[in-house]
């Protein structure tokens, strides 16, 4: 019973903790090497959905880095980016989780770096709360670098390859500050 109780007594803490949103929609996608700096002149952007894999668009060709185990498919570096409102409370921390990004992906907020993934098997997350302000928007921008081929010995892909999530996360008192004594 004691148990029970206790689980009755958190789960309305828990749920309130953690607010998840995916952003899979609308971001926009370019192939380009350039930098970040250089971001705003690039033109030929295009709306897509994530999970995204632009080598899959691209032509066939034995001549392409990639060879046999990737498909002879186009690789290269992208650019994903996509605006979002920064929608927190001086309590909370505001986090984006990526499942996964193929390959070796910088995510900057505002133009800075966020973080660098060296690798796109494993998903991340980046704590973004210091490089937005609260109620403002903020643009996300993602550079997806799959140019060192080949990758493995099968078929990798190329861009954002799983979803994406915005989570915002409310200070959690301590549970000795609610009275509760876990057993």
């Amino acid at each position: 019973m004691k148990k029970v109780l206790l689980f009755l007594m958190l789960l309305p803490v828990g749920l309130m903790a953690r607010e998840t949103r995916s952003i899979d929609k609308n971001w926009e996608f370019v192939l380009s090497d350039a930098t970040i700096n250089q971001l705003a002149g690039v033109e030929g952007w295009r709306t897509v959905d994530v999970p995204h894999d632009w080598s899959i668009e691209g032509e066939f060709d034995r001549s392409n880095p990639s060879g046999q185990g990737g498909a002879y498919l186009p690789t290269g570096i992208g650019w994903y980016r996509k605006t979002i409102k920064a929608d927190i409370g001086a309590d909370e921390r505001l986090f984006l989780e990526f499942d996964g990004v193929m390959a070796c992906s910088s995510v900057y907020v505002d133009g800075k770096l966020a973080g660098y993934r060296p690798n796109g098997y494993v998903g991340f997350t980046y704590d973004i709360t210091d490089l937005v302000t609260p109620g403002m928007d903020a643009v996300i921008a993602v550079k997806v670098d799959n140019s060192v081929q080949p990758a493995s010995r099968w078929y990798t892909g190329s861009g954002i390859n799983r979803h994406v999530r915005l989570v915002s996360k409310s200070s959690m008192p301590h549970s000795h500050e609610r009275g509760v004594c876990i057993l």
